[in-house]
This record gives C-alpha cells, sequence and structure tokens, in this order.
C-alpha cells in the first residue's frame, strides 16, 4: 500500500512514525523541531512523537510549535567523580526503559537524534531488546563541530550520520561517512526574503524606514560584552546615522534609555528579548552576535553579515562553529576581549556605511548557509525508514 502523497508504502496500513529526540537547550530543540516541520511538509499525515526531560526547554518550545511530548528522566554526566556518577547506571536504564516504551507506543519506525540528555537514552533504546523486540534504525545530527558523548555513541550504531560542517566531531566515534548537510533551521528563516520583509520589519521594531541597521543580540540571555561595547558606542553609531536593535537579556539592563539622532534619521532600540527573530533578521544589515551553532545557523542562512563573539570559556567550540562563514567572507571572528567601544567605532560603523561591503559579504554568508538542511534530513529520515 503506497501513502497517497506518495512518499512511500504505509507500513501495515498506518502512516510513518518519526521520534525527534533533542532536548535541552534551544541548540538542540530547534533544529528538531526544523526537521518535524520539513517531515510534515512531506506528508501531513507522518506522526511526529518528540522526546525531552522536564528540565529542559522543550516543555515549553515543543508544545507551542503543535507536536506531542513524551517525557524521560534526565541523564546528565557527573564531570567529576562524585555520589552521582554512581548513581549513573541506575539512572541510564531507567532513561531507557521509558525511551523504549515511548518507541514502542509510538510504533517508531525511526529516531533522529540531535545530541544532548535526551539522544543518548533513545539511541541505546532503539537496539534490539529484551523479548525480541525490533530495533528501531537511527539518524544522527551533530550541529558542533566538537560532538558531545550522545552523538558519538550513537554515530557508531546510526543508519546515518549527519553533520553541520566537515571535520565534525561524529567523525571521533569511527565514522568517516558523516553527510554534510548544514544546521536545520525553521521554515521562516531558511525562506525568508530580507529585502522583501524589511519595510514591515523596520515599522513592527520602530526602526527607521531607511538607513542601515546594526542588530546586536547575545542568545536568549544576552552577552554582557556586547551590551556594554555596543551600547558605550551609542553616539557615535547615531552621529553615523546606523541605527541599532539591541536585545540585551531579560535579566540585563543597558545604561541607555531609547536614542535618537538629532534628526531622527537614527534610533537606538533596546529591548530585553526579540520573539520574532525572522523580523529582526530583516531589519538588519548586520549583526554583532555571539557563535552558537544556531546562531551561526540561523545569521548565515539568512545572509546578515556578521561580527562573531565567541564565548571566551568552554572548550572553543563557539569560535569553530563561526570559522567556515568567516573563511568565506561572510563575517568576522572577534575575540571577546576585543570588543570593545573602539572596536565597534574602527571595525563596525565603517562596515555599516559601506553598502559595497555589506553586499558583499551578505551573499558570501549566504552563499556558506544551508537554508536547505531542514529539507534534506527529512528526506534523510524517510529513506532510512524504507519509505
Amino acid at each position: 500500500m503506497t501513502s497517497s502523497d506518495g512518499v512511500g508504502p504505509d507500513i501495515g496500513g498506518r502512516a510513518l512514525s518519526v521520534i525527534v529526540a533533542g532536548g535541552g537547550t534551544a541548540g538542540h530543540i530547534e533544529p528538531a523541531m526544523a526537521v518535524a516541520d520539513a517531515l510534515r511538509r512531506l506528508d501531513p499525515n507522518i506522526r511526529i512523537t518528540a522526546l525531552g526531560t522536564q528540565r529542559g526547554l522543550e516543555t515549553t518550545l515543543v508544545p507551542e510549535r503543535g507536536y506531542p511530548l513524551e517525557l524521560i528522566p534526565p541523564v546528565p554526566l557527573p564531570r567529576k567523580p562524585t555520589a552521582d556518577l554512581l548513581r549513573l547506571p541506575g539512572r541510564v536504564r531507567t532513561a531507557i526503559a521509558r525511551s523504549r516504551a515511548v518507541i514502542d507506543a509510538a510504533e517508531a519506525d525511526v529516531i533522529v537524534g540531535f545530541g544532548g540528555y535526551v539522544a543518548l537514552p533513545a539511541y541505546l533504546a532503539a537496539g534490539r531488546g529484551l523479548r525480541g523486540r525490533r530495533s528501531v534504525p537511527v539518524v544522527v545530527h551533530e550541529a558542533n563541530v566538537k560532538a558531545g558523548i550522545a552523538n558519538k555513541v550513537g554515530a557508531r550504531r546510526a543508519a546515518r550520520v549527519l553533520a553541520a560542517v566537515a571535520n565534525s566531531g561524529v567523525r571521533a566515534s569511527g565514522r568517516a561517512d558523516a553527510e554534510i548537510v548544514g544546521i536545520p533551521v525553521r521554515e521562516s528563516i531558511a525562506t525568508m526574503d530580507r529585502a522583501g520583509l524589511r519595510a514591515q520589519a523596520r515599522e513592527h521594531f520602530g526602526l527607521p524606514a531607511d538607513g542601515p541597521v546594526l542588530l546586536v543580540f547575545g542568545g536568549s540571555q544576552g552577552a554582557r560584552t556586547l551590551n556594554e561595547a555596543v551600547s558605550a558606542a551609542a553616539p557615535q553609531l547615531l552621529a553615523a546615522g546606523i541605527s541599532v536593535l539591541h536585545a540585551h537579556g531579560p535579566k540585563n539592563t543597558l545604561q541607555i534609555a531609547e536614542q535618537s539622532a538629532p534628526d531622527d534619521k537614527a534610533k537606538y532600540v533596546a529591548v530585553p528579548y526579540v520573539s520574532r527573530m525572522d523580523l529582526a533578521y530583516a531589519a538588519a544589515d548586520a549583526a554583532v552576535c555571539r557563535s552558537g551553532a544556531m546562531t551561526v545557523a540561523e545569521v548565515s542562512a539568512v545572509g546578515l553579515p556578521a561580527f562573531y563573539v565567541p564565548l571566551p570559556h568552554g572548550n572553543g567550540e563557539q569560535e569553530l562553529n563561526a570559522r567556515p562563514i568567516v573563511a568565506q567572507g561572510g563575517g568576522r571572528i572577534v575575540a571577546d576581549a576585543e570588543l570593545t567601544a573602539k572596536y565597534v567605532l574602527d571595525e563596525v560603523i565603517p562596515l555599516l556605511t559601506d553598502p559595497v561591503r555589506l553586499s558583499q559579504m551578505s551573499a558570501a554568508a549566504a552563499g556558506a548557509g544551508h537554508r536547505d538542511a531542514a529539507d534534506a534530513v527529512a528526506r534523510i529520515v524517510v529513506e532510512v525508514a524504507g519509505r
């Protein structure tokens, strides 16, 4: 029997059932939801079940996107030899058993995982279990250059391994056949016409219709370095005719009130949080931002030139995320300690006032991005399921 949309034969007369496992942070959840949306575009009858934990952002983000969410116990991996390490085996077994129950109840045909606490139990539960339970094929997607433990483990037994960039850390699992597909982003981002949305976007934020706009954001919580450097340069930015849309984070405040240039041709708009990032991207001509994997994917997909400011701590992952875009000429990497008001004056303002350079960097950023990543992953998931 073949499904009405031509995706492939139904199994036992039922629609394809897919489990997406990616929770904890937006960097895991957003790609999972983008792929879920792409699967629904392929076939509205495909059944999607999201796997998550009570501790992650998925408890809010997944229901908002209209998908059922099944919760499993979180299994954080202790970084030091503490009592938690002794309890780890029992927690893993509990999480695997719960994941297997969800797999069986959903009659899952395939699991696509994006790493994190949720993915590891799902990968382990997908294998053939006790009492002759069937195994379920797995597709692993790694967004970062340095893969986490979950995806390294999952890649060893996955049917297909997908990566955002070349030389991804999933190769450390022994899988040299990782396919480069980019990071799945929301359809509103993947299909964005920045020029066409420009007027609507600027009106939405109360920005001038004409003149360059700088977008500043440091993730959902903001970033103090970005906030201090750009806000300190506010007078010079406005004097140069550059408007600013600055998302400073809900827990932060700026030592600046909304300001305008004397002739009202430029305005500094500071907000705690931006819920319509698609409109923020459309309103802007360049960005100053961190370089988390999801941020880099979205900013490059829409062709927005950016000054990427990697987190100064951690394993250096954020700088590695931005390097492919910078190598193509679509952005610059700025060390956290080097982003000052003087840097904004010396580097950011000259770029924003040079339409030719902005256009060139925009084209380079768009060329380095992967707008079709979600659809590519969706097609692979369907292929792995045998459709």
